[in-house]
């Protein structure tokens, strides 16, 4: 006796989601822009963060543990360093970066 087919496809994701790059999906993640804000300057902010000392210095020790070289890790990087933030720490940051703006 034949089974029915069953479908074990993974669900579709929205696919403006997938169209929206990791960085601007960081960024919103941890509340440090819009989820309107452009693509190039949702990128413009990301640089100012990656060049913040402080997202440095915790970019730094999360790349110790393994060797981070291409680019998509340096964006992980970048993630895992703002998660290990505390709320006050992102505040902090987040008005650094609206005074670089300026």
């Amino acid at each position: 006796m034949k089974h029915p087919r069953q479908n074990k496809r993974a669900p579709q994701t929205h696919p403006s989601a997938l169209a929206v790059p990791s960085y601007h999906r960081i960024l919103v993640k941890h509340d440090l822009i819009e989820k309107t804000l452009s693509i190039p300057d949702a990128y413009e902010v990301f640089l100012k963060v990656g060049a913040d000392p402080e997202v440095r210095k915790l970019r730094r020790k999360v790349a110790r543990g393994n060797k981070m070289k291409h680019v998509p890790a340096l964006y992980l990087a970048t993630a895992m360093a703002l998660q290990g933030m505390t709320k006050q720490e992102l505040e902090a940051l987040k008005l650094r970066i609206e005074e670089k703006r300026v």
